[in-house]
């Protein structure tokens, strides 16, 4: 079997806050925040995932409030992407 060796994913899993859906104002901030970093970003809510720089594919996965997302970060600022990704999420308002 093989392993990706150029370079290792950080993973983090948190919960979208039960008052906020993943719609175009909290999606905007999240994809602003992602932007910030050179790493690959993706986020994943049951079987869709997406690219977390993209506003249209975060819209698609349609995440209502209370869902778990799971961030996937590649890159040399991967783990400062995730604690800020965190952060943003945490911090969303509707």
């Amino acid at each position: 079997m093989a392993q990706a060796s150029s370079e290792s994913l950080a993973a983090r899993t948190v919960t979208l806050p039960a008052a906020v859906d993943l719609h175009a104002r909290p999606a905007a901030d999240f994809v602003r925040t992602a932007m910030g970093f050179a790493a690959q970003l993706r986020v994943a809510a049951g079987e869709r995932e997406a690219d977390a720089k993209s506003l249209l594919s975060v819209l698609a996965l349609g995440a209502k409030g209370g869902t778990e997302l799971r961030l996937t970060a590649g890159g040399d600022d991967a783990e400062p992407a995730l604690d800020a990704l965190t952060a943003c999420l945490a911090a969303l308002s509707d």
